[in-house]
């Protein structure tokens, strides 16, 4: 069976939760659909559709909604559009003041005592390029939605001021001479200049929410130099390929994944890893595209490009996050399915209500003008969006990735954090924990195995090259080194003829000390690596014994006692020996451990420990994919594979332990947020409806309020941007 395929449309002409609702269905409605979600907030719809699916099938639905649809894409040119978009906004919201502000003056001076009420003529002259210039939006918006049978909260607006535009025109023409009869074109100005000024701060408050987008986006250069037939050319990054040659210079951010084919740099990779050192490279180290290269010229192999290197997977990560819907939000877009029928109605109820009531046409037009107006239900529809806009940039930002916003519902009730292991609660390279001498006091029998073991790849050998750096040993050299399959490497340091390597170096009947024997058997029931030390004189005999092991990553404790101090409980769940599993369990403060275990047992155990609570799974390999899946929150570890990486429900972008805890924090603080903006939302619609029906709100008042709440709600949303996760590290 084919995979489907996805599409993400940008969609022009939303102003209300009603309209992402409406898109909604009318793509989930075209043939071929699997799934549609649109995002207000955002202003994105992420499709999933077969593959024999053609995009213009749904830019048309979206068209035959009374909406503007086109391929999401950070082109030139659709940069230079949103551009316009933005200055035409910018200049209709100017026209709408400098035209409305005349019309409120005289208003702001009677309180004061002060009577300079303009002449009808004049009110007319100042109202009518409000409402027919900086209003044509809200008239071609409530047609296009008209033309779709459906309401929006640019009917509202529509209906509202052009009652209260027409209302003043009747009493205008049918007054006496003479006579200055009261009029409301200042309403109909005030309310559109005020609508305008609200959707200017909303569109203002998404475009900093958005910030960890444009951020990780701008990490992409326009242009990389490749190497083609020995010459330099600039080239577009949409026509590299796996294989090409790039130059990288100094102070250039690179273009694509790779690997250093010739020279050295630094490289600064703070935005991608989270590591604020520059990180040293050189010939077949890997690099990634969006990262800063230092001080040298590199050359590269291009190894992943466009939509394969890491940079762009995060980007999708996160926009994945950011167009998903909250479990919440389901319930506001049923809310909002039938609110502006709602309304439309309650005004027209209103209407005729007051008109029986005193028989004022005037009064009960100008009140059902106030019930539309304050109704409208921006602050509704983005209640939810606004805040997984605002709390999932925040958190890419620091390095968390949240790809399922069900991890928003479910971070506040958790009760059991899963760890992995070799990978996630150590560094998952190989230490050397301990070096015991065969002759108390020899301190040359770690330089001499670092003679043998310099130059090598091997991940113990590794391991005693970097113990040597660290004390400072001065590491002689080796000659006539030798590979032995199986057992080890052989060589002559200094004249002595030495071997370093597993204990088959010991099969021959080599004498080894009865203590360093004791010692290897407990390393080993600790599940530590051993390796000998042997020198021929003129039989072979033993030097030392050194164990390895995998370290516990430094911030592993303190991010169990932050667990633990939440009330959570921490497990090891691990396919390794119960000696080793042991071990770092003690080192990090867990108690709860079980070694041995299969991936498919590990599932296992996680639904086990569901039934008591929610649960965390925290892992890096291929193995821990079915455990990711199984809990109710998977967190795949910096550096993951990529199948642990698309079962985990979040990514940390860099492997650091304290981003859990964080991760629970910053999920519970955005469904704080979307309840708060929901409170907000349905607390002016709930205070100010009723008191327009009963006459207490003038329609600038209530266009004044309806805009705020907009505010209100966005700005709330934007307080997450000052969110950061602790840096307590405990070593």
């Amino acid at each position: 069976m084919a995979q489907p395929a996805t599409f993400e449309l940008s969609i022009d002409g939303m102003t209300c939760s009603s309209c992402a609702g409406r898109v909604e269905r009318a793509l989930a409605k075209t043939p071929g659909v699997q799934s549609a979600t649109v995002n207000l907030a955002s202003e994105r719809a992420h499709v999933m559709v077969d593959p024999a699916t053609a995009a213009n099938n749904l830019i048309e639905a979206v068209h035959r909604a009374g909406y503007q649809a086109r391929i999401a894409a950070d082109s030139a040119a659709q940069q230079r559009a949103r551009q316009r978009s933005a200055l035409h906004e910018r200049r209709m919201l100017a026209v709408a003041f400098v035209f409305a502000v005349p019309l409120v003056i005289p208003m702001a001076l009677m309180p004061m005592g002060i009577t300079l009420m303009l002449p009808a003529w004049a009110q007319f002259a100042l109202a009518t390029p409000v409402q027919f210039l900086a209003g044509a939006r809200f008239y071609a918006a409530a047609w296009r939605a008209l033309r779709a049978r459906a309401a929006n909260m640019d009917l509202l607006v529509a209906l509202g001021t052009s009652a209260a535009y027409g209302l003043s025109l009747f009493l205008w023409a049918r007054a006496a001479p003479g006579e200055a009869p009261h009029l409301y074109f200042e309403s109909a100005a005030v309310v559109i200049a005020l609508v305008l000024l609200g959707k200017a701060l909303e569109n203002g408050a998404k475009h900093r929410a958005a910030g960890a987008i444009r951020a990780l986006e701008a990490l992409r250069p326009a242009t990389a130099t490749r190497f083609e037939n020995g010459v330099a050319r600039q080239v577009p990054l949409i026509s590299l390929r796996k294989g090409d040659h790039l130059q990288i210079q100094p102070g250039e951010r690179f273009a694509a994944d790779g690997r250093v084919l010739q020279g050295q740099s630094s490289v600064d990779e703070s935005l991608l890893s989270g590591e604020a050192l520059p990180v040293s490279k050189a010939p077949g180290d890997p690099v990634n595209g969006g990262a800063l290269n230092g001080e040298g010229v590199l050359l590269i192999e291009v190894t992943a490009t466009s939509q394969e290197t890491l940079l762009e997977g995060i980007i999708r990560l996160v926009e994945s996050a950011q167009a998903a819907k909250a479990p919440v939000q389901r319930l506001v877009d049923r809310v909002s399915q039938v609110f502006v029928p709602a309304i439309l109605l309650l005004a027209l109820a209103t209407f005729v209500g007051w008109y029986l009531v005193d028989s004022s046409l005037e009064h009960a037009l100008v009140t059902a003008v106030s019930v539309l107006v304050i109704a409208c239900p921006c602050a509704l529809g983005l209640a939810t969006p606004a805040a997984i806009l605002a709390g999932t940039g925040v958190a890419a930002r620091h390095g968390l990735l949240i790809r399922d916003i069900g991890v928003i519902e479910a971070a506040g009730r958790i009760r059991h954090v899963v760890f992995d292991k070799t990978g996630t609660l150590t560094e998952g390279k190989a230490v050397l924990a301990t070096l015991l001498p065969a002759v108390e006091g020899d301190d040359e029998v770690l330089a001499q195995a670092g003679a043998l073991a310099w130059g090598s790849t091997h991940p113990l050998a590794q391991a005693v090259q970097r113990a040597c750096i660290e004390s400072g040993a001065r590491v002689p050299p080796a000659q006539t080194v030798t590979v032995l399959p199986g057992r080890g490497v052989s060589g002559e340091v200094e004249g002595r003829l030495l071997m370093s390597g597993s204990a088959r170096l010991l099969e021959d009947g080599v004498a080894c000390p009865p203590a360093l024997q004791a010692a290897a058997a407990e390393w080993e029931a600790q599940g530590m690596s051993v390796s000998w030390l042997l020198e021929h004189q003129p039989q072979w005999r033993v030097l030392a014994a050194m164990a390895f092991a995998d370290a516990p990553r430094a911030e592993a404790r303190a991010t169990v006692d932050a667990l633990t101090g939440r009330g959570i409980t921490c497990h090891m769940l691990t396919g390794d020996n119960a000696g080793s599993a042991a071990r770092v369990a003690n080192r990090v403060g867990i108690g709860h451990v079980q070694a041995g275990l299969l991936p498919a047992q590990k599932a296992q155990r996680i639904a086990e420990l569901a039934i008591s609570g929610p649960v965390v799974m925290v892992g890096d390999g291929i193995n821990d994919a079915p455990a990711l899946a199984a809990a109710n929150i998977g967190i795949a570890m910096g550096g993951a594979t990529d199948v642990a990486a698309q079962a985990g429900a979040v990514v940390l972008a860099r492997p650091d332990l304290m981003l859990i805890p964080a991760a629970l924090s910053i999920a519970a603080k955005i469904q704080r947020k979307i309840y708060q903006n929901l409170f907000w939302a349905f607390a002016y619609n709930l205070v100010g409806i009723p008191l327009a029906v009963l006459g207490l709100l003038s329609p600038v008042v209530a266009g004044a309020a309806m805009a705020l709440s907009s505010v209100c709600v966005v700005s709330n949303a934007l307080l997450l941007n000052l969110w950061a996760p602790p840096i307590q590290r405990e070593n």
